[in-house]
């Protein structure tokens, strides 16, 4: 079985100009769910004024629907984001850091060493309250600063996050860079170093239009989890270049195809995807919404 992590109501709307109405995110999850998706980025933590579009965190978690068989997962980038996240109904408390020192310098000025000893801090904070803990590996298959991204330093943060406890780990490729062969090549590391002790997931943007690509690859090596964002929605205020994530609908059409399962109704995902293209009054990204399911 494939897991669809929808990542569409943070990542996906996180760098939308337009500024989305709590009313229309609530409806956007609410659909997501209806549609068979039950593991739901649904927003982060992160200072308002740096991301405007994630100011009604709180209030979105508070008017989401309560299902057990549902989980709400929040990103928190610090202790401030930490304590406003947990008092939300958050089932898990994501945190982020990039593999690239030279990213790291530049978006938050610290080193992926310093960056990393505040975030285990976080990460501590949240399961002691008794929250599920995840972290994402940014710039794991190349940074746009430094270029390549040494797979022994990938190992080295995920190394920190495991220790802390994290039980889920995320591959991202922030801006794009990876192709497949490289992504064989880092799951298979990072695979061969925590084996089952973690369950990994893979994160691709479309810049280079080989998300889906990326996403086989890593399918070909074992991974059954991926992060997606419905049509198409995306893209990382802090990432230059980085355009949307890899296509929820597009992806569970592949899958499908392959005659494998993931859980969600591939018609109320495309009926979604269109339903949020007219709300935005512009064309999305994604491709089956546009071609058809057949």
């Amino acid at each position: 079985m494939i897991e669809i992590c929808e990542v569409g109501p943070r990542d996906g709307l996180q760098n939308e100009a337009k500024q989305i109405s709590t009313d229309v995110k609530v409806e956007l999850i609410e659909r997501l769910i209806d549609a068979g998706v039950r593991n739901l980025e649904v927003a982060s933590f992160v200072n308002p004024k740096v991301v405007p579009q994630m100011a009604d965190a709180e209030e979105v978690l508070k008017r989401l629907p309560d299902y057990e068989d549902v989980r709400y997962t929040g990103l928190v980038l610090s202790q401030s984001g930490v304590k406003r996240a947990l008092e939300t109904k958050v089932d898990v408390v994501n945190t982020a850091i990039t593999a690239s020192n030279e990213f790291n310098l530049k978006n938050v000025r610290r080193t992926v060493d310093e960056n990393l000893a505040e975030l285990v801090n976080v990460l501590k904070t949240a399961k002691g309250e008794g929250k599920g803990i995840a972290g994402i590996i940014g710039t794991a298959f190349g940074c746009p600063y430094e270029g390549e991204i040494p797979v022994d330093q990938v190992l080295h943060v995920a190394e920190g996050l495991v220790e802390a406890g994290c039980y889920e780990l995320t591959l991202a490729d922030t801006t794009g860079l990876a192709n497949p062969f490289q992504v064989r090549k880092v799951v298979n590391s990072v695979k061969g170093a925590f084996g089952n002790d973690i369950s990994l997931g893979l994160h691709f943007h479309n810049t280079r239009g080989l998300g889906l690509a990326n996403t086989l690859a890593g399918y070909e090596e074992g991974v059954r989890r991926f992060d997606s964002s419905i049509a198409g929605l995306g893209g990382c205020p802090f990432a230059p270049k980085a355009v949307g994530n890899v296509c929820t609908e597009d992806m569970v059409h592949m899958f499908h195809e392959m005659g494998k399962a993931s859980g969600t109704d591939l018609e109320k995902l495309v009926a979604t995807a269109q339903w949020f293209e007219t709300y935005m009054e512009r064309p999305l990204d994604g491709m089956v919404m546009k071609a058809g399911t057949a």
